[in-house]
Protein backbone atom coordinates (compact mmCIF):
# COMPACT_ATOMS: atom_id res chain seq x y z
CA UNK A 1 0.00 0.00 0.00
CA UNK A 2 1.04 3.70 -1.04
CA UNK A 3 -0.06 7.08 0.07
CA UNK A 4 -0.83 9.58 -2.08
CA UNK A 5 -1.57 13.23 -2.07
CA UNK A 6 -3.76 15.84 -4.92
CA UNK A 7 -1.68 18.74 -5.93
CA UNK A 8 -2.61 22.06 -7.53
CA UNK A 9 -0.02 24.53 -8.22
CA UNK A 10 -2.36 27.44 -9.40
CA UNK A 11 -6.29 28.49 -8.54
CA UNK A 12 -8.77 26.30 -10.74
CA UNK A 13 -5.73 24.36 -12.18
CA UNK A 14 -4.99 20.82 -12.21
CA UNK A 15 -4.65 18.09 -10.32
CA UNK A 16 -1.84 16.08 -9.54
CA UNK A 17 -1.23 12.97 -7.49
CA UNK A 18 2.24 12.57 -5.87
CA UNK A 19 3.41 9.98 -3.42
CA UNK A 20 3.83 11.76 0.04
CA UNK A 21 4.70 8.22 2.37
CA UNK A 22 6.08 9.40 5.55
CA UNK A 23 4.77 12.78 5.71
CA UNK A 24 1.41 14.41 7.44
CA UNK A 25 -0.39 16.36 4.97
CA UNK A 26 -3.78 17.97 5.10
CA UNK A 27 -5.56 20.00 3.10
CA UNK A 28 -4.29 23.65 1.96
CA UNK A 29 -0.56 22.72 3.09
CA UNK A 30 1.65 24.26 0.73
CA UNK A 31 4.11 21.72 -0.29
CA UNK A 32 7.89 21.36 -2.06
CA UNK A 33 7.02 18.85 -5.06
CA UNK A 34 9.48 17.47 -7.59
CA UNK A 35 7.99 17.72 -11.35
CA UNK A 36 9.23 16.96 -14.71
CA UNK A 37 10.49 20.37 -15.04
CA UNK A 38 11.88 20.65 -11.78
CA UNK A 39 10.71 21.73 -8.13
CA UNK A 40 7.63 23.19 -7.89
CA UNK A 41 5.33 25.00 -5.21
CA UNK A 42 1.72 23.78 -4.97
CA UNK A 43 -1.15 23.15 -2.52
CA UNK A 44 -2.75 20.15 -1.35
CA UNK A 45 -5.84 19.83 -2.26
CA UNK A 46 -7.01 16.27 -0.85
CA UNK A 47 -6.44 14.77 1.68
CA UNK A 48 -3.72 11.25 1.65
CA UNK A 49 -5.26 8.38 0.62
CA UNK A 50 -4.08 4.82 0.25
CA UNK A 51 -3.74 2.95 -3.02
CA UNK A 52 -2.49 -0.05 -4.33
CA UNK A 53 0.72 0.12 -5.93
CA UNK A 54 -0.86 -2.00 -8.96
CA UNK A 55 -3.56 0.54 -8.98
CA UNK A 56 -1.52 3.42 -9.09
CA UNK A 57 -0.28 5.69 -11.75
CA UNK A 58 2.81 5.16 -13.27
CA UNK A 59 5.88 7.72 -13.08
CA UNK A 60 4.73 9.20 -9.57
CA UNK A 61 6.57 11.93 -8.33
CA UNK A 62 7.06 12.53 -4.70
CA UNK A 63 6.54 15.10 -1.88
CA UNK A 64 9.49 16.27 -0.80
CA UNK A 65 8.92 18.63 2.44
CA UNK A 66 6.10 21.36 3.65
CA UNK A 67 7.20 24.20 2.53
CA UNK A 68 9.43 26.65 4.74
CA UNK A 69 9.20 30.46 4.59
CA UNK A 70 12.27 30.62 2.73
CA UNK A 71 10.72 28.25 0.32
CA UNK A 72 7.30 31.29 0.06
CA UNK A 73 9.91 33.99 -0.05
CA UNK A 74 11.78 32.66 -3.22
CA UNK A 75 8.66 32.03 -4.89
CA UNK A 76 7.25 35.60 -4.74
CA UNK A 77 10.36 37.05 -5.10
CA UNK A 78 10.28 34.85 -9.03
CA UNK A 79 6.33 35.80 -9.11
CA UNK A 80 7.70 39.75 -9.18
CA UNK A 81 9.96 39.30 -11.95
CA UNK A 82 7.19 37.83 -14.15
CA UNK A 83 6.17 41.50 -14.84
CA UNK A 84 9.37 42.71 -16.51
CA UNK A 85 9.49 39.55 -18.48
CA UNK A 86 6.19 39.74 -20.28
CA UNK A 87 7.32 43.34 -20.75
CA UNK A 88 10.46 42.93 -22.48
CA UNK A 89 9.33 39.95 -24.60
CA UNK A 90 5.97 41.78 -25.72
CA UNK A 91 8.33 44.48 -26.65
CA UNK A 92 10.56 42.40 -28.79
CA UNK A 93 7.37 40.48 -30.19
CA UNK A 94 6.59 44.37 -31.03
CA UNK A 95 9.88 44.96 -33.35
CA UNK A 96 9.74 41.54 -34.97
CA UNK A 97 6.32 42.18 -35.73
CA UNK A 98 5.11 38.76 -34.93
CA UNK A 99 1.85 37.40 -35.46
CA UNK A 100 1.43 36.37 -32.01
CA UNK A 101 -0.45 37.11 -28.65
CA UNK A 102 1.45 36.94 -25.62
CA UNK A 103 -0.72 36.29 -22.34
CA UNK A 104 1.45 35.66 -19.31
CA UNK A 105 5.08 34.88 -18.45
CA UNK A 106 5.63 32.58 -15.29
CA UNK A 107 9.00 31.39 -13.70
CA UNK A 108 9.71 28.43 -12.53
CA UNK A 109 9.93 27.95 -8.27
CA UNK A 110 13.82 28.35 -8.45
CA UNK A 111 13.86 30.68 -11.39
CA UNK A 112 15.81 28.04 -13.27
CA UNK A 113 13.16 28.59 -16.82
CA UNK A 114 10.71 31.22 -17.86
CA UNK A 115 7.41 30.41 -19.25
CA UNK A 116 5.68 32.43 -21.91
CA UNK A 117 2.22 31.50 -23.44
CA UNK A 118 0.68 32.90 -26.37
CA UNK A 119 -2.17 32.40 -29.05
CA UNK A 120 -1.64 32.60 -32.22
CA UNK A 121 -4.06 31.40 -35.55
CA UNK A 122 -1.03 29.33 -36.68
CA UNK A 123 2.18 28.17 -36.07
CA UNK A 124 4.95 30.72 -35.08
CA UNK A 125 8.52 30.65 -35.81
CA UNK A 126 10.01 32.39 -32.41
CA UNK A 127 13.29 30.96 -32.54
CA UNK A 128 14.51 34.47 -33.32
CA UNK A 129 12.72 35.54 -30.29
CA UNK A 130 13.52 32.58 -27.75
CA UNK A 131 17.40 33.27 -28.64
CA UNK A 132 16.82 37.71 -27.83
CA UNK A 133 14.78 36.66 -24.01
CA UNK A 134 17.52 34.10 -23.56
CA UNK A 135 20.35 36.39 -23.86
CA UNK A 136 18.43 39.15 -21.85
CA UNK A 137 17.67 37.12 -19.27
CA UNK A 138 20.63 34.03 -19.06
CA UNK A 139 18.02 31.29 -18.06
CA UNK A 140 15.93 29.02 -20.17
CA UNK A 141 13.34 29.87 -22.10
CA UNK A 142 9.91 28.00 -23.07
CA UNK A 143 7.16 29.22 -25.35
CA UNK A 144 3.78 27.39 -25.07
CA UNK A 145 1.61 27.92 -27.57
CA UNK A 146 -2.26 27.53 -25.91
CA UNK A 147 -5.99 27.96 -26.95
CA UNK A 148 -8.69 30.66 -25.95
CA UNK A 149 -10.41 28.94 -23.28
CA UNK A 150 -7.05 28.34 -21.27
CA UNK A 151 -6.03 32.11 -22.44
CA UNK A 152 -9.41 33.19 -20.85
CA UNK A 153 -8.72 30.92 -17.87
CA UNK A 154 -5.00 32.48 -17.14
CA UNK A 155 -6.56 36.20 -18.09
CA UNK A 156 -9.56 35.96 -15.55
CA UNK A 157 -12.56 38.34 -15.96
CA UNK A 158 -15.97 39.00 -14.87
CA UNK A 159 -18.89 36.89 -17.15
CA UNK A 160 -22.17 38.12 -18.31
CA UNK A 161 -23.45 37.00 -15.09
CA UNK A 162 -21.34 39.43 -13.04
CA UNK A 163 -19.42 37.00 -10.96
CA UNK A 164 -15.64 35.98 -11.79
CA UNK A 165 -15.48 33.69 -14.64
CA UNK A 166 -15.51 29.95 -13.88
CA UNK A 167 -12.55 28.29 -15.87
CA UNK A 168 -10.81 30.92 -13.18
CA UNK A 169 -12.43 30.25 -9.91
CA UNK A 170 -13.23 26.54 -9.90
CA UNK A 171 -13.78 24.79 -13.08
CA UNK A 172 -10.51 22.36 -13.80
CA UNK A 173 -11.29 20.65 -17.19
CA UNK A 174 -13.11 22.48 -20.13
CA UNK A 175 -16.74 20.05 -20.70
CA UNK A 176 -17.35 19.98 -24.74
CA UNK A 177 -20.46 22.76 -24.90
CA UNK A 178 -22.76 22.85 -27.95
CA UNK A 179 -25.51 24.83 -29.41
CA UNK A 180 -27.81 22.18 -28.81
CA UNK A 181 -27.88 22.71 -25.37
CA UNK A 182 -28.97 26.20 -25.58
CA UNK A 183 -32.02 25.51 -27.53
CA UNK A 184 -32.42 22.65 -24.88
CA UNK A 185 -32.78 25.41 -22.17
CA UNK A 186 -35.35 27.69 -24.69
CA UNK A 187 -32.24 30.41 -24.84
CA UNK A 188 -32.21 32.84 -27.53
CA UNK A 189 -29.57 31.91 -30.31
CA UNK A 190 -27.96 35.10 -29.79
CA UNK A 191 -24.09 34.90 -30.00
CA UNK A 192 -23.31 38.02 -27.47
CA UNK A 193 -25.48 36.41 -25.08
CA UNK A 194 -24.25 32.23 -25.01
CA UNK A 195 -20.33 33.44 -25.72
CA UNK A 196 -17.91 33.90 -23.08
CA UNK A 197 -15.02 36.25 -22.49
CA UNK A 198 -13.07 33.50 -24.65
CA UNK A 199 -15.66 34.10 -27.42
CA UNK A 200 -16.67 30.02 -27.28
CA UNK A 201 -20.16 28.86 -26.11
CA UNK A 202 -20.49 29.43 -22.33
CA UNK A 203 -19.31 26.37 -20.08
CA UNK A 204 -22.76 27.01 -17.65
CA UNK A 205 -24.81 25.61 -20.57
CA UNK A 206 -23.34 22.54 -19.51
CA UNK A 207 -24.39 22.78 -16.18
CA UNK A 208 -29.03 22.01 -15.82
CA UNK A 209 -28.73 20.60 -19.49
CA UNK A 210 -29.28 17.04 -18.05
CA UNK A 211 -31.89 18.65 -15.33
CA UNK A 212 -33.80 20.32 -18.65
CA UNK A 213 -33.63 17.00 -20.33
CA UNK A 214 -34.83 15.03 -17.35
CA UNK A 215 -37.94 17.64 -17.02
CA UNK A 216 -38.99 17.94 -20.83
CA UNK A 217 -39.58 14.19 -21.07
CA UNK A 218 -42.74 14.73 -18.61
CA UNK A 219 -43.82 17.20 -20.33
CA UNK A 220 -46.75 16.82 -23.72
CA UNK A 221 -44.50 17.75 -26.51
CA UNK A 222 -45.56 21.12 -28.88
CA UNK A 223 -48.17 20.28 -31.41
CA UNK A 224 -50.01 17.75 -29.10
CA UNK A 225 -54.31 17.80 -28.86
CA UNK A 226 -55.26 17.67 -25.14
CA UNK A 227 -58.23 18.76 -23.15
CA UNK A 228 -58.06 21.65 -20.83
CA UNK A 229 -61.68 22.75 -18.79
CA UNK A 230 -63.43 20.76 -21.16
CA UNK A 231 -61.93 22.44 -24.22
CA UNK A 232 -59.76 20.89 -26.56
CA UNK A 233 -56.45 23.19 -27.43
CA UNK A 234 -53.07 22.52 -28.64
CA UNK A 235 -49.75 22.94 -26.86
CA UNK A 236 -47.89 25.61 -28.35
CA UNK A 237 -44.75 26.23 -25.71
CA UNK A 238 -43.63 24.36 -22.25
CA UNK A 239 -42.27 25.87 -19.32
CA UNK A 240 -39.96 23.56 -18.32
CA UNK A 241 -38.69 24.41 -14.76
CA UNK A 242 -42.45 25.55 -13.08
CA UNK A 243 -43.39 22.51 -15.16
CA UNK A 244 -46.47 24.01 -17.00
CA UNK A 245 -47.39 24.38 -20.48
CA UNK A 246 -49.42 27.20 -22.54
CA UNK A 247 -52.75 25.63 -24.82
CA UNK A 248 -53.98 27.53 -27.16
CA UNK A 249 -57.65 27.06 -27.65
CA UNK A 250 -59.92 26.41 -30.59
CA UNK A 251 -60.69 30.25 -29.94
CA UNK A 252 -57.09 31.37 -30.51
CA UNK A 253 -57.16 32.05 -26.52
CA UNK A 254 -54.11 30.94 -24.91
CA UNK A 255 -54.02 29.45 -21.17
CA UNK A 256 -50.75 28.57 -19.12
CA UNK A 257 -51.60 25.32 -17.04
CA UNK A 258 -49.76 22.75 -14.74
CA UNK A 259 -49.19 19.72 -16.15
CA UNK A 260 -51.47 17.30 -14.38
CA UNK A 261 -54.27 19.55 -15.73
CA UNK A 262 -54.26 18.36 -18.93
CA UNK A 263 -55.60 15.32 -20.29
CA UNK A 264 -53.84 14.66 -23.87
CA UNK A 265 -56.58 13.47 -26.73
CA UNK A 266 -54.11 12.28 -29.06
CA UNK A 267 -50.93 11.85 -29.51
CA UNK A 268 -49.06 13.53 -32.65
CA UNK A 269 -49.91 11.42 -35.73
CA UNK A 270 -46.58 10.83 -37.72
CA UNK A 271 -45.83 11.69 -41.12
CA UNK A 272 -47.54 9.29 -44.01
CA UNK A 273 -44.48 7.73 -45.78
CA UNK A 274 -44.82 8.40 -49.60
CA UNK A 275 -45.97 5.47 -51.32
CA UNK A 276 -43.78 4.32 -54.03
CA UNK A 277 -45.43 4.85 -57.24
CA UNK A 278 -46.02 2.19 -59.52
CA UNK A 279 -44.34 1.82 -63.22
CA UNK A 280 -47.33 1.84 -64.85
CA UNK A 281 -48.22 5.40 -63.78
CA UNK A 282 -45.15 6.52 -64.80
CA UNK A 283 -45.28 8.90 -68.33
CA UNK A 284 -43.47 7.31 -71.27
CA UNK A 285 -40.92 8.98 -73.99
CA UNK A 286 -42.56 9.60 -77.20
CA UNK A 287 -39.64 9.00 -78.88
CA UNK A 288 -37.93 5.84 -76.77
CA UNK A 289 -41.26 4.58 -75.31
CA UNK A 290 -40.32 4.03 -72.21
CA UNK A 291 -40.81 4.90 -68.69
CA UNK A 292 -39.81 8.31 -67.13
CA UNK A 293 -40.20 9.48 -63.68
CA UNK A 294 -41.88 12.81 -63.64
CA UNK A 295 -40.05 14.74 -61.69
CA UNK A 296 -36.40 13.42 -63.80
CA UNK A 297 -36.25 15.27 -67.20
CA UNK A 298 -35.34 12.59 -70.39
CA UNK A 299 -32.55 12.65 -71.44
CA UNK A 300 -32.99 14.68 -75.45
CA UNK A 301 -31.01 12.49 -77.83
CA UNK A 302 -31.73 13.24 -81.66
CA UNK A 303 -32.89 10.29 -83.78
CA UNK A 304 -29.52 10.14 -86.72
CA UNK A 305 -30.65 11.08 -89.65
CA UNK A 306 -32.65 8.93 -92.04
CA UNK A 307 -33.94 6.08 -89.84
CA UNK A 308 -37.46 5.96 -88.44
CA UNK A 309 -38.22 5.63 -84.92
CA UNK A 310 -39.85 2.15 -84.10
CA UNK A 311 -41.09 0.53 -81.03
CA UNK A 312 -40.32 -2.96 -79.96
CA UNK A 313 -43.89 -5.07 -78.98
CA UNK A 314 -42.60 -6.15 -75.57
CA UNK A 315 -42.42 -2.25 -74.81
CA UNK A 316 -45.52 -0.81 -75.48
CA UNK A 317 -48.47 -1.53 -73.11
CA UNK A 318 -50.78 -2.50 -75.94
CA UNK A 319 -48.38 -5.30 -77.10
CA UNK A 320 -47.93 -3.62 -81.00
CA UNK A 321 -45.45 -1.67 -82.51
CA UNK A 322 -45.80 2.05 -82.45
CA UNK A 323 -44.98 3.72 -85.92
CA UNK A 324 -44.26 7.20 -84.83
CA UNK A 325 -44.31 8.64 -88.89
CA UNK A 326 -45.61 12.17 -87.62
CA UNK A 327 -42.47 12.67 -85.15
CA UNK A 328 -39.68 11.44 -87.45
CA UNK A 329 -38.97 11.42 -91.06
CA UNK A 330 -39.91 8.46 -93.20
CA UNK A 331 -36.62 6.20 -94.01
CA UNK A 332 -35.72 6.96 -97.44
CA UNK A 333 -35.24 4.31 -100.09
CA UNK A 334 -31.64 3.61 -101.08
CA UNK A 335 -31.42 4.43 -104.56
CA UNK A 336 -28.35 2.78 -106.44
CA UNK A 337 -26.91 3.25 -109.63
CA UNK A 338 -27.05 0.85 -112.38
CA UNK A 339 -23.94 -1.11 -112.74
CA UNK A 340 -22.41 0.11 -115.95
CA UNK A 341 -22.07 -2.64 -118.88
CA UNK A 342 -19.40 -3.54 -120.73
CA UNK A 343 -18.89 -2.30 -124.32
CA UNK A 344 -18.27 -6.10 -125.83
CA UNK A 345 -21.02 -7.62 -123.53
CA UNK A 346 -24.27 -8.78 -125.57
CA UNK A 347 -28.06 -7.55 -123.72
CA UNK A 348 -29.41 -9.93 -121.85
CA UNK A 349 -32.81 -11.32 -123.86
CA UNK A 350 -33.89 -12.93 -126.84
CA UNK A 351 -31.51 -13.20 -130.18
CA UNK A 352 -33.54 -12.43 -132.38
CA UNK A 353 -34.83 -9.29 -130.97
Amino acid sequence: MIRIVSVKFRTAGKHYDFLCDGLSLSVHDQVIVETDRGLALGTVTTAPRECESDRAPDKLKSVLRLATPEDIALADASESKEKEAFEFCLKRIQVRRMEMKLVRAEYLFDASKIIFYFTADGRVDFRDLVKDLAQHFRTRIEMRQIGVRDEAKITGGIGICGRTLCCCSFLVNFAPVSVKMAKEQNLALNPSKISGQCGRLLCCLNYEYETYREYRKELPKCGLRVVVDGHEGTVVSQNVLSRRVTVRREDNSTVEVPVDQLKVLEKPSEKPSTPARSTASRPRNLQTGRQTDRDSKPASRKAPAGHAAEEKASDHPSGQKADFKGSLPARKKSRRRPRRRPANSKPSGDENG
